[in-house]
Order: structure tokens, then C-alpha cells, then sequence
């Protein structure tokens, strides 16, 4: 951390001359917020919010959501298994696989329909802001740990653009390019198009199949229209889409969440594809009393990814073909659309007081099907000439392969997911240095299951390891509503100290798990898992020293969660499951500080801290007063960036910066049996530019760290029964490149 913090100072003597460089410096940037649906100074706002202008966006080198969530306090994500499955964890909220989100992700004004649509490229981000603790009153039922708000660039009055290339180590490459500016010959329209290429061959190698296990393509494009036909109405459309080919299901099995020594050696490269698409028409009118918003959105998803079954080695060398001369794969699709439609009504934001009035709806069409295969490739069995099948895995969506050969299990279900919300704020100035605000939200949310799988793959003779009874096409239904208060009191004694108490209330629903796995055994799971809710009392200070030049805030919080989510893998369904832990408490802390050293010169030191303990679990008693599932300690990040203009050419400007990330302690299961030691993370980046241009170079995990991303419990069966049969999925090891953009 010394190292790295003196990175920051490339030129002793500016870092001995602050003082005097403070007193010709102009303070921060001053950055606006839009966390309570409108627009307010970040030293003002009453919550703790993290916010990223498009000037850091690009100084930091934020690509995807990894990129702001390492410089983000007490908020981490966990890459691991295929594209769309990533979990977030903010404050110790947390999520798992096939699990509704730990925060409410928007994309320029549209909630996110699903979680695996969240990691993607942000080629064209110019704001993002995360807000911390339950914001549901304003955001909906899955804001029980924040919400992330992404905006992207807008159509421009004159015609301007860019374009990007880059080469990184994989090998791979990158380009980006976006275009914007009014309609020839309409002067009440103007547009925006981007798109973005990425290809790498990976770099996490496999030496078995002597290749990259994780090679990467994405390809994705967006387009805008904004139609401002008079001062009052403003209509927004947007489209975007994406297609990711990747590889999945990696993982290596070991005791320890530490152990990184064992290479992956799947036998199966795997596929993972992932395409999704959606647009959305937001209009604007704006009355005498207030604004009037409608937003309308239809989103899609499919993913697709198949690979290697525990103990995901090579099949001469795996537990199954030992004991019965064949190996197996895995297989899983999900299929996602979804259509929503928001209206709320919001007052002029320059009256004492303020309120806002809302309803929301939304209607999905989920399906998703797992299973496991017989393993045709790279060795040979005696089952070769019933099995039928291609090298490697084939493809599995909705349709099962024949029985037995090379189909082994089959589970699918559909689900008919129908919620609504209505919601509602008001602001009071009490006194020009007081303010209150209370809000409340009411969500309903009803599901209806239904079995898909053919019932061939539900008889016991079959599949001994789903109910007995369990017949396809059968239907489960449940509702799941609550109320989420939020209250909160801010006191602004100047324009410099801002402080502020506040309570809120999070709800996310529960669901269903695959038809049958609830006769599995599984301790604490069942066919349904619940609701979960979490209770948040904070207060927190934010301050602003020295005209402007450093900026410090500082929260703390407490907060009672109910229904907890934890994840299980069982191996005999391929099913991915969850469970509930029927109380568990967070208390933690938040600083975070940034400061104008010199000119050309800031600083940035973060650090999160959150303390989890189980109160109640049905899974086991050992788990109470252990740590809840995927909380990390702590989080610490500092950084430093220089500029200074280079005098032998004019309008050049250098830079540098840096970034240093500690991800501390990390538990990933109830019963705190393997704890993962702090991943330290160096980020560098330096280059020039000037208005039009800019050469940069970059790394990511500069310091080459060798970590796992996940540690996952795996199942209790032979050879050795017990805690040794874990999954570990790799974390991505140093990345270089550089990249050239021109600006017009």
C-alpha cells in the first residue's frame, strides 16, 4: 500500500509543495446525483452514494461493472461459472445462483429484468452512481442491499463521435465507436449510435486441451433517438443488444478456498452463450405541478452453457469413469423476457415541498432447464455404441436428448412471474437547514411454476432423486408482498457538512427451485425457498475542507435481515438450489475521502467494513454466530492520479493513475468452513492526450494475483466423503494492453 500510495507522487516536490499548490487550485469537480429520482448535489444527498462522472469513468479505465465495483466501498462481485451468473454483494446483502438480485440495476431509467443481465461491456456509460442500503421505496423490490444507476451518453446538438482501438494480452482486441448529433432536417430530433467488439483468446489456461479455458467475444450495439418537440414533452427511445461466446464451467475441486495450485484440466472446453435485447420508450411531459414520466420496456434474454460434471477432470481420470467406465457433462439454458411499464408523477424540485408518485408493473416469462449428459469425448467406454452423441457436449435448450443415451438427468421448468408496485415520496424543508422525507412502497409478486420436464425424467426408476410423485406438468403457485418504509432526516448547517439519519426497508421475493429437488436431501432446501427482507437504520456525515479541495464522508449502519439467501449445488439433478437463513445481522462502516493534492494531483482512499452473524438458521445450529454466506470483512481501495501538460507539445497532456483494491476475509458458505484470505488488486494506467486523441496504456491485477473468485460446497460422496469435494472457479490473472482513441 506504501508503494502504491507513493505512486501517486511521481514528483517529490510536488508532494512536499501542497500547501502552496492548494492555495492556486481550484476544488473538485462537483458531482450531481440523481439518487432520489432528481437531480442534487452529491454533498447534499442523504444517503451514503458513490458516483462516477464520465470523466472518471474514462480516467479509471471502468469497462464493466468489475471496473467500479473494485473502487466502490463494502460492495464486491463474484465472477464465476458462466457470463450471466455474477453475484453482488453490498453491505453483506448478498445473492446466488438464479437468485433475484442483491440491488436494483437501471439502465438509463429501466430496471434490469434479470441478474444475468447485468455483467456486460459499458462501452457507452456516462454516469453511474451506487446507492447503498435497501432503497426499495424508490427503486423496487430487489433494492434490498442499493441500487446501481447507469446512464449512457446522450445525442449531442452537433454532430461529434469517437473512435477506439486496443490490443490486450490474451491475446485480443477491442473496438469502440459511437457516433451522435440531430436528424439532417429535423431539428427536434437527434440520435446516438454505439457499438463495441471485444475478442480475446483468454488467459486462464488449460493445459489438458493446450488452450485458453475462458477466450471472450462480446458484440454489442446501442441506439437512441431523442425527440424535445417543444420545451414541455420529450420522447426517448432506446435499443440495445448484446451477444457474448464464451466458455464455462472451469472449475477446479479442492479443500481450501486459498488452494490455487491445481490447473484447470477439463476434458470439455464448454460453451457458454449468452444474447439479449431490449428497448425501451421513456417520455417526459412537463406541467405546471410537476413532471410526468411513463417508461416502457421489453427486455430478452437466452443463455446457453454447457461443460465438465464434478469432479471436473479429464475422463480417465475422473470419479465416475473410475467406478463406471463413463464420465459425465452439464448442460443448463435459460430463457428470460420480460415486459415492464413504470408511471410516476414528480413535483418541481425548487418548492419546500416535494413529492413524487408512482406505480410499477412487470410481467415475466421464465424458463430454464439443467441436466447432465454422458460424456462421449476424449475417452473411450463400453457404452461408445449407444450413446450417439458428438464430441464433447451437445447443445441442450428446452428438448431433452434420448434417454440414457447420451441424456442422464432432465429438469425444466417454466415460471409466470406477474408483479406490480405502487410507491410514493415527500420532502419537507423544515427550516432552510432541516429537511425531512418520508417514503413508502407496496410490491406484490405472484408466481406460477410449472413442471416441463417429460415425465420419463421424473420416474424414480429413472431418477431416484426427485419426489416420488412428481408429475410433469404440474403447477405451483405463491404470492409474496411486503411494505417498504424509508424515513429520513437531513441536517445542512453549511454548505460544507451535511448530515443525516435514516431507516429503510428492503424486500426481495422468493421462488421456486427446480421441481424435486426438494426430496434431495439438501439440508434446508426445499422445492420453494422466501421472501427475504432486511431492516437498515443508518446515519452518516459528509463534509468538504478547504475551499473545496477535500471531500470526506463517513457512514455507519446496522441492519436485520430475514430469509437470507444461500446457495447449494447438488451434483445428482445438475439443479443449482437455494435456501433461506431465518435471521442474520450486518453492522458495518463506510469512509471514504478525496483530495485535490495539487494541481494535476488527486487522491482517492476508500474502506468498508461489515460485520455478518447468523441469529437463526434451520439449515444447522452449528451456523449460528458464524459469518453469513459471501460477505467480505472489508474493503479498502487508494489511488492517485497525476496530469501535467508536457511543454514540448502543445495541448498534450500526461497522466497517470493508480489504483490499489484489498478484498479482505471472505466467507462463502453458512457453515464458515473455508474462508478465503484477502485478495490484494494493482490497477495502473498512464498515457497522453489532448482534446481530440489519446494513447493509453493500462493493466488489470498488475501484481499478478493468484486467487479463487468463488469457493462453492460440493457434494458429499465418494471417494473422499466430506468438506474435500469443493468447487473453485479461478479469478482472472494480470491483463495488459493499450489502447488509441481519436475524438471529433
Amino acid at each position: 500500500m506504501k508503494r502504491t500510495t507513493l505512486a501517486g507522487c511521481l514528483i517529490p516536490a510536488v508532494c512536499l509543495g501542497v500547501p502552496e499548490a492548494w492555495a492556486q487550485s481550484e476544488g473538485l469537480e462537483e458531482v450531481v446525483v440523481t439518487a432520489r429520482k432528481r437531480d442534487e448535489s452529491y454533498q447534499e444527498v442523504p444517503m451514503a452514494v458513490t458516483a462516477f462522472s464520465e470523466e472518471e469513468i474514462r480516467a479509471a479505465g471502468i469497462d464493466r461493472p468489475q471496473d467500479f465495483i473494485g473502487l466502490t466501498p463494502n460492495m464486491t462481485m463474484v465472477q464465476t461459472q458462466n457470463q450471466g451468473t455474477s453475484f453482488i454483494t453490498v453491505r453483506g446483502i448478498s445473492q446466488a445462483r438464479n437468485s433475484e438480485p442483491s440491488v436494483a440495476v437501471l439502465i438509463d431509467g429501466v430496471l434490469m429484468a434479470n441478474p444475468s443481465m447485468f455483467n456486460q461491456e459499458l462501452y457507452d456509460a456516462a454516469h453511474i452512481e451506487v446507492l447503498k442500503g435497501p432503497q426499495g421505496a424508490l427503486y423496487g423490490r430487489n433494492a434490498i442491499g442499493g441500487a446501481v444507476i447507469i446512464n449512457t451518453k446522450e445525442p449531442g446538438d452537433e454532430l461529434s463521435g469517437n473512435i477506439l482501438a486496443g490490443y490486450e494480452s490474451g491475446p485480443g482486441f477491442r473496438v469502440r465507436a459511437g457516433l451522435d448529433g440531430p436528424v439532417p432536417n429535423m431539428d427536434d430530433l437527434k440520435f446516438r449510435a454505439s457499438f463495441s467488439v471485444f475478442d480475446t483468446d483468454g488467459h486462464i489456461n488449460n493445459p489438458f486441451l493446450d488452450e485458453e479455458a475462458d477466450p471472450f467475444r462480446d458484440i454489442s450495439g446501442r441506439a437512441k433517438l431523442l425527440w424535445e418537440p417543444n420545451d414541455r414533452f420529450t420522447a426517448d427511445l432506446r435499443f440495445s443488444i448484446s451477444q457474448v461466446d464464451t466458455q464455462a464451467l472451469y472449475f477446479n475441486i479442492t479443500r481450501d478456498a486459498n488452494d490455487t495450485s491445481l490447473p484447470v484440466r477439463v476434458n470439455n472446453d464448454g460453451d457458454n452463450e449468452r444474447d439479449m435485447w431490449s428497448v425501451s420508450l421513456k417520455m417526459d411531459y412537463e406541467t405546471d405541478y410537476g413532471t410526468l414520466t411513463s417508461i416502457t420496456a421489453y427486455d430478452d434474454l437466452e443463455e446457453l452453457l454447457t461443460g465438465d460434471q464434478f469432479d471436473f477432470l479429464p475422463n480417465d481420470e475422473s470419479v465416475l469413469f473410475l467406478f463406471f467406465g463413463v464420465d459425465q457433462a452439464q448442460h443448463q439454458f435459460l430463457d428470460v423476457e420480460a415486459v415492464s411499464q413504470e408511471l410516476r408523477f414528480t413535483s418541481p424540485a425548487d418548492q419546500r415541498f416535494r413529492w413524487i408518485v408512482g406505480g410499477y408493473l412487470i410481467s415475466t416469462d421464465r424458463f430454464i432447464a439443467t441436466g447432465n449428459v454422458f460424456d462421449c469425448s476424449d475417452a473411450a467406454t463400453f457404452l461408445d455404441p449407444f450413446l450417439d452423441c458428438a464430441e464433447g457436449v451437445r447443445d441442450v435448450k428446452r428438448e431433452p436428448l434420448p434417454i440414457f443415451f447420451p441424456q442422464f438427468t432432465f429438469l425444466s421448468d417454466s415460471q409466470d412471474n406477474f408483479a406490480y408496485a405502487l410507491f410514493g415520496e415527500l420532502s419537507y424543508d423544515i427550516s432552510d437547514l432541516l429537511e425531512g422525507s418520508v417514503a413508502l412502497r407496496y410490491d406484490h409478486d405472484h408466481r406460477e411454476n410449472t413442471t416441463e420436464t417429460p415425465q420419463v425424467f421424473l420416474d424414480t426408476f429413472v431418477n431416484p432423486f426427485v419426489t416420488p410423485d412428481a408429475i410433469s406438468g404440474d403447477k405451483r403457485e405463491m404470492s409474496w408482498d411486503d411494505l417498504q418504509p424509508k424515513a429520513t432526516l437531513r441536517f445542512t448547517p453549511n454548505e460544507d457538512w451535511t448530515f443525516y439519519l435514516a431507516y429503510s426497508r428492503g424486500f426481495r421475493s422468493g421462488g421456486f427451485n427446480q421441481t424435486g429437488v426438494g426430496s434431495a436431501g439438501i439440508a434446508g432446501v426445499d422445492d420453494l425457498f422466501d421472501q427475504e427482507t432486511a431492516n437498515t437504520f443508518e446515519g452518516g456525515i459528509k463534509a468538504r475542507f478547504f475551499d473545496g479541495r477535500v471531500s470526506a464522508n463517513v457512514s455507519a449502519y446496522r441492519t436485520m435481515a430475514r430469509g437470507s439467501y444461500y446457495f447449494v449445488f447438488d451434483p445428482n439433478t445438475s439443479t443449482q438450489n437455494l435456501g433461506n437463513l431465518e435471521r442474520v445481522r450486518y453492522s458495518g462502516m463506510e469512509f471514504a475521502a478525496a483530495a485535490l493534492v495539487t494541481e494535476g494531483l488527486d487522491m482517492h482512499v476508500a474502506l468498508g467494513y461489515t460485520d455478518s452473524e447468523i441469529e437463526e438458521s434451520s439449515r444447522s445450529p452449528d451456523d449460528i454466530g458464524n459469518e453469513a454466506p459471501l460477505v467480505s470483512e472489508y474493503t479498502f481501495n487508494i489511488g492517485a492520479q497525476y496530469r501535467r501538460a508536457l511543454g514540448a507539445w502543445d495541448g498534450v497532456t500526461g497522466f497517470v493513475r493508480t489504483d490499489f483494491e484489498i478484498i479482505g476475509p471472505t466467507y462463502f458458505y453458512p457453515d464458515n468452513f473455508s474462508v478465503r484470505h484477502p485478495v490484494p488488486l494493482l490497477n495502473l494506467r498512464f498515457g497522453v492526450e489532448s482534446d481530440s486523441w489519446a494513447v493509453t496504456a493500462w493493466s488489470k491485477n498488475l501484481n499478478d494475483e493468484d486467487y479463487n473468485s468463488e469457493w462453492s460446497p460440493g457434494p458429499m460422496f465418494f471417494p473422499s466423503p466430506g468438506p474435500s469435494n469443493n468447487f473453485v472457479f479461478k479469478g482472472q490473472p494480470r491483463s495488459v494492453g493499450v489502447d488509441v482513441e481519436y475524438r471529433f
